[in-house]
This record gives C-alpha cells, sequence and structure tokens, in this order.
C-alpha cells in the first residue's frame, strides 16, 4: 500500500493541546487529522474546534477494557491510517492495541528506553544525566516500552528546573512527530 493521498490521523488527547497545535499547524500533503479524541474535557479540544476537526470525548467510565472498546470504535468509526498519542494520559489497554497498536504512534520526553512513564523528565534530572531527549514509538502493551521509530537529543542546561527543560524537550517533540508523519508518508509505509 502506497500512500499518495495524505495520511488520516486521529489524534488522541488529554491536556492542553500543544503537541496537537503542532499537528494542526503542519497537516497538508502528508497527513490530514480526521479526528481529535479526548479521555475528558481539555483545552486540546477547542484547539481542534477552532482548526474544524470533529472532536469527541470518551470519558474513562466502567471497567478499562470496555472503555478501551468504546474508545477503539470511536477511533475506528473515523478511519485513520495512524493514531497519535498527543499527551494521551491513558495507557491504552488490549482492546484498543488488538485494532490500533501497529498503527499507534506515541511522543515520549526522554531518550527510550531510558526513563519510561509520566514522570521523565522529573527521573532524567533526579539522574542527573547531561543528554535526554525526545521518542518517538510505537505502543505497545507496556509502558513506553514499543519499538522506537525517531529519536532526538536535548542537551541538559544547569541550573535548568524541571518545566525549562520540559519546554525545551516539547518544541523538540512537535517537530520531531511531524517529522515522522511526514516520513510514513514519504516512504508510503503501509501501517500494516
Amino acid at each position: 500500500m502506497t500512500f499518495r493521498d495524505p495520511l488520516n490521523i486521529v489524534v488522541l488527547v488529554s491536556g492542553t493541546g500543544t503537541l496537537l497545535q503542532s499537528l494542526i499547524d503542519h497537516q497538508g500533503s502528508a497527513y490530514r487529522i480526521v479526528r481529535v479524541v479526548a479521555d475528558k474535557d481539555c483545552p486540546a479540544l477547542e484547539r481542534a474546534g477552532r482548526a474544524g476537526i470533529e472532536a469527541l470525548t470518551v470519558p474513562l467510565e466502567g471497567d478499562r477494557d470496555s472503555w478501551n472498546v468504546r474508545l477503539a470504535d470511536t477511533v475506528e468509526a473515523a478511519a485513520p491510517d495512524y493514531v497519535v498519542s498527543a499527551g494521551f494520559m491513558k495507557i491504552l489497554g488490549a482492546p484498543f492495541l488488538d485494532r490500533f497498536g501497529a498503527r499507534t504512534v506515541n511522543t515520549h520526553p526522554a531518550l527510550l528506553p531510558s526513563f519510561p512513564g509520566a514522570h521523565a523528565v522529573r527521573d532524567a534530572l533526579a539522574y542527573g544525566v547531561k543528554v535526554t531527549g525526545s521518542t518517538v514509538h510505537f505502543v505497545d502493551a507496556g509502558v513506553d516500552t514499543g519499538p522506537i521509530i525517531a529519536q532526538k537529543p536535548v542537551e541538559v542546561v544547569d541550573g535548568e528546573d524541571e518545566a525549562e527543560l520540559h519546554e525545551r524537550i516539547k518544541k523538540v517533540e512537535r517537530r520531531l512527530i511531524v517529522s515522522v508523519l511526514e516520513g510514513f508518508h514519504r516512504a508510503g509505509a503501509s501501517p500494516d
């Protein structure tokens, strides 16, 4: 399968949506966002709305498996080529990954496999690393353990606090995910 048309992307969000905004700002011939899905009401949904992108919420209600099924159904209805987890702060379970695991990419604010999990920037600073960075990887059943697609280093500045470092990593992360999606399109990468 070769992609001549833009890739259809569904973006999963939970927060402010700065990564989503970068994806919105750079969509075009390589990819287009066909739906944004959140687990809760958040500013990212407003960003999607301002861009004219359908935005839906699938709140975590009931058991995790049934939520993963509802989430997968909502994503599947948009017929995406790829799913991008952009600051989506929920672990995706088997009912979702069985349908989209090979097509779901995530960004992470560290150079995996170092510092997986929700506190990567804080953990990197506590460890005393001189270089950290951003990783784009496929999502699997583990926490930030899926195959790595791309990485970009970010040097740690002496005296920098967690918020300052995280903001610098986010700038790199925003460019890196766009570059990955553009690369998928250029390569005609099949999600299968």
